[in-house]
C-alpha cells in the first residue's frame, strides 16, 4: 500500500511538472533528505545579492488542513506588494517556512518587513493558528502577539511575566512590552557599503561583508562531537557560544559595515573571538551558508598585523621554511635540543611553545637531497609532477621517498620541478600579503608544467590542497587563468591512486594478499576539500585490507595551534572529543593511518602509537 501510494505521488509531481529528481530513501538513506532539510535556511542565504530570504513569517503555523488556503492567501498577499518569497520544510505540521525575498538596507523594503508581517499576522488569526509554530516570537513578532491573541489573553501574559519576574529583567521585551519590530535592526537603510581593500579576492561573496552577513544564525556550528561533522572543533570543545562560526561571523558584521570606521579590522573583539579559530575549514563546506572563517580570519590578521606589528612566534611560524633550512643544516645539533625533554621545554619556553608538546625530529637530509642524490629510476609510461612542500621535505621525508618510490614501481616517472614553499605557514598567522608573493611565484613555475596527462601530485593535504583553495583567490589578475588550470590538475596522492586504480591503470595483483587491518583518520581540509573515500577505498584496494574510518572531526593540532602555549589545552580537549578516545580502544593489531604531518604527531603525542601515511602502508603492500 505504501509504495502504491509513493507511486502514484511521483506520477502526480511528474504531470505537475514540479520537481526534477524523485528518489525514494529507505532508512538510513533517509537521514540524507533530513540533512537537506535541515540545512535549507542557511542554503538560501547562498542566494546572490542583497535581496535576501528575510526571516519574518517562516514561523508562522495554521492546521494541516488548512495550510494549502492559508498559503493562497499569503501568495495573494505577497503579490500585492510584489515580493517573491522562498518555501521550505514540513508541510505536515500546519507549517512551511516562508520566507519574503528583502533587502533590508533600503528603507522601502523594511517598510514592506513590517507590512507582510501585520498583514500575515491578520491571515494567522483568520485561521485561528499560531505566529510561531515552533520557534519563538520574540523581537521580531512580539509586537503582534496580542492581534493574534487578544487583550485578554495578552494581560494573562503580562500577569504571568509579572509574577516570576516582577522586575522585569529576564529576557525583557521579548513576549511582553515588545519594542517595534522594526526599530532595532542590525542593518542601517539606505547607505553605501564600504569597499574595503582585500588581499583574498572576496569577488565571488560580493565582499568580505558579504560573506561575513551570509551566517543566517541557523546554528549548524554548535553541533556536539556525538552528531559528527568537523564544524566547530573549538565550540565542541568549550560548548561556549564566543566560539563558534556564528560569533564570529557577527563579530565580523558588526564592524566591518560601519562606513565611518577607517581602520575595521582593528578591533580587539574580532582578535578575541577568532583566537580558539583552528582554521580547519569545516565551516567552508559545513556551514550551509558556506561562511569561510578560515579565510575571514586570515584576512583579519593581516590587516590588524599591520596596526600592531606580526608577533615574534607569529614571525617564527611563518617562516618556517628559514628555521628549517638552517636546522637542516646541522640536524644532529638540532635533534639533540629537541629530543632532550628538558632542552625542549626551554626552547618551547623561548618561542612560546607549551612546554609538554614535543617537537618533530629533522631526518639525516632533505627529501630534494635525497632525489637529487639518487640514482635516477627507469622512465615510466606516465609521467607526475611531485609536490615537494615544506613538511614533506624537512620533516616528513620518509613518506615522500615512499611516495616518490611507490609511484615509480607502479610504473610512473616522477618528476620534482622547482618551486616555492606551499605558503601555508604564512596563511596559517595571517600573513597574506607573504603567501600571495608565494603563490603567484609557484602558480607561475608549476602551471608551465603540470597539466592533465602529467599531474601535480602531494602528500600533505594543507599543503597540496592551498593550491586547490587559496591560490584561485591569492592569484594576481593575469594569472588567475593558470591559477584555475593549476588547480583543476592538483591531486592529493589519495585522489590520484585512486583515479588510476578506477581506470586500471593500477593492478591489485600488484599488491601481496596478506591480512592488515586499518584505521583512518582524515585530514580536516581533506574532509572540506577532498573526500575520506579516496583513501579508505586506496587502503583496501590490496586484498585482504580492510579500512574503518574514525569518525573523529579535526585533532586538535591544527598546524601550530596545537603547539601554542594559551592553545594547547583546547586542542587536547579536541582531540579527546573522537580521536583520542577511539585509538585506546583499538586491540593493537590494527595499522592507524594518517596523512596529515601534524594529525600524525598529535596521535603520537597524545596516545604513543605512530600513525603511517596511506603511502607508507601502500609501499609495504607491494609485493
Amino acid at each position: 500500500l505504501l509504495d502504491k501510494t509513493v507511486q502514484q505521488l511521483q506520477a502526480a509531481l511528474k504531470a505537475e511538472k514540479l520537481g526534477y529528481a524523485y528518489p525514494v530513501l529507505y532508512n538510513k538513506e533517509s537521514n540524507a533528505a533530513w540533512e537537506v532539510r535541515k540545512a535549507g535556511l542557511g542554503l538560501l542565504r547562498n542566494s546572490a545579492g542583497d535581496r535576501q530570504p528575510v526571516n519574518l513569517i517562516e514561523d508562522c503555523a495554521v492546521a494541516p488542513q488548512d495550510l494549502p488556503a492559508y498559503i493562497d492567501d499569503l501568495l495573494a498577499l505577497l503579490n500585492k506588494y510584489q515580493v517573491q518569497a522562498s518555501f521550505y520544510a514540513h508541510a505536515g505540521a500546519g507549517e512551511l517556512h516562508v520566507e519574503p525575498m528583502l533587502n533590508l538596507r533600503k528603507t522601502e523594503d523594511v517598510v514592506l518587513f513590517r507590512k507582510i508581517l501585520a498583514d500575515t499576522a491578520a491571515l494567522v488569526k483568520k485561521y485561528k493558528g499560531s505566529l510561531s509554530g515552533e520557534h519563538g516570537d520574540g523581537r521580531l513578532r512580539g509586537e503582534f502577539i496580542e492581534a493574534v491573541m487578544g487583550k485578554e489573553v495578552m494581560e494573562l501574559f503580562r500577569k504571568v511575566k509579572h509574577i516570576f519576574d516582577p522586575n522585569g529583567i529576564f529576557n525583557a521585551g521579548k513576549i511582553v512590552d515588545t519594542p517595534p519590530m522594526d526599530s532595532q535592526l542590525r542593518m542601517q537603510q539606505d547607505i553605501a557599503i564600504p569597499v574595503i581593500p582585500t588581499h583574498f579576492n572576496f569577488d565571488a561573496d560580493g565582499g568580505i561583508q558579504k560573506l561575513a552577513e551570509k551566517c543566517s544564525g541557523s546554528g549548524d556550528c554548535r553541533r556536539s562531537a556525538v552528531a559528527g561533522g568537523l564544524m566547530c572543533p573549538s565550540y565542541m570543545a568549550t560548548r561556549n557560544e564566543f566560539d563558534s562560526t556564528r560569533a564570529r561571523a557577527n563579530v565580523l558584521r558588526q564592524f566591518l559595515r560601519d562606513p565611518a570606521d577607517a581602520a575595521p579590522f582593528n578591533h580587539k573583539e574580532i582578535k578575541e573571538v577568532m583566537d580558539l579559530c583552528l582554521s580547519c575549514k569545516g565551516c567552508k563546506t559545513e556551514c550551509p551558508s558556506g561562511v569561510d572563517i578560515t579565510k575571514m580570519k586570515a584576512e583579519f590578521l593581516e590587516h590588524y598585523h599591520q596596526q600592531h606589528g606580526v608577533p615574534l612566534r607569529s614571525k617564527l611560524i611563518g617562516h618556517f621554511v628559514g628555521q628549517m633550512k638552517m636546522a637542516s643544516a646541522l640536524p644532529k645539533v638540532y635533534n639533540a635540543v629537541v629530543g632532550n625533554k628538558q632542552l625542549r621545554k626551554w626552547a618551547n619556553g623561548l618561542i612560546g611553545f607549551h612546554p609538554d608538546r614535543s617537537l618533530p625530529l629533522l631526518p639525516p637530509q632533505t627529501l630534494r637531497a635525497w632525489y637529487k642524490q639518487r640514482r635516477p629510476a627507469a622512465a615510466g609510461q606516465r609521467r607526475v609532477h611531485f609536490f615537494c612542500d615544506e613538511f614533506t621535505n624537512y620533516l616528513d621525508v620518509a613518506s615522500g621517498q615512499n611516495a616518490i618510490l611507490l609511484l615509480e614501481r607502479l610504473g610512473y616517472t616522477v618528476i620534482l620541478p622547482q618551486h616555492r614553499e606551499s605558503g601555508r605557514t604564512f596563511l596559517s598567522k595571517g600573513m597574506v600579503s607573504k603567501a600571495a608573493a608565494i603563490a603567484n611565484d609557484n602558480i607561475a613555475q608549476l602551471a608551465a608544467v603540470a597539466d592533465a596527462s602529467a599531474p601535480l601530485v602531494g602528500i600533505e593535504p594543507s599543503a597540496l590542497l592551498t593550491i586547490r583553495d587559496e591560490y584561485k583567490d591569492l592569484a594576481a589578475p593575469g594569472l588567475r587563468a593558470k591559477a584555475a588550470a593549476l588547480a583543476a590538475c592538483s591531486f592529493t596522492i589519495e585522489e590520484f591512486l585512486y583515479h588510476e586504480m578506477k581506470k586500471g591503470h593500477i593492478q591489485q595483483e600488484q599488491f601481496h594478499e596478506e591480512t592488515h587491518s586499518i584505521v583512518l583518520h582524515t585530514h580536516c581540509y581533506q574532509k572540506v576539500l577532498s573526500s575520506s573515500v579516496y583513501s579508505k577505498f586506496i587502503l583496501s584496494f590490496p586484498k585482504n585490507y580492510t579500512v574503518t574510518e574514525i569518525p573523529s572531526g579535526c585533532c586538535g593540532m591544527a598546524g601550530s595551534f596545537g603547539y601554542e602555549k594559551e592553545h594547547y589545552a583546547v586542542s587536547q580537549q579536541v582531540a579527546e572529543l573522537v580521536l583520542y578516545p577511539h585509538l585506546r580502544k583499538l586491540s593493537g593489531n590494527e595499522m592507524v593511518a594518517a596523512a596529515g604531518t601534524s594529525c600524525r604527531h598529535q596521535i603520537k603525542d597524545g596516545t604513543g602509537l605512530l600513525a603511517k601515511h596511506p603511502v607508507d602502508i601502500l609501499m609495504n603492500a607491494l609485493k
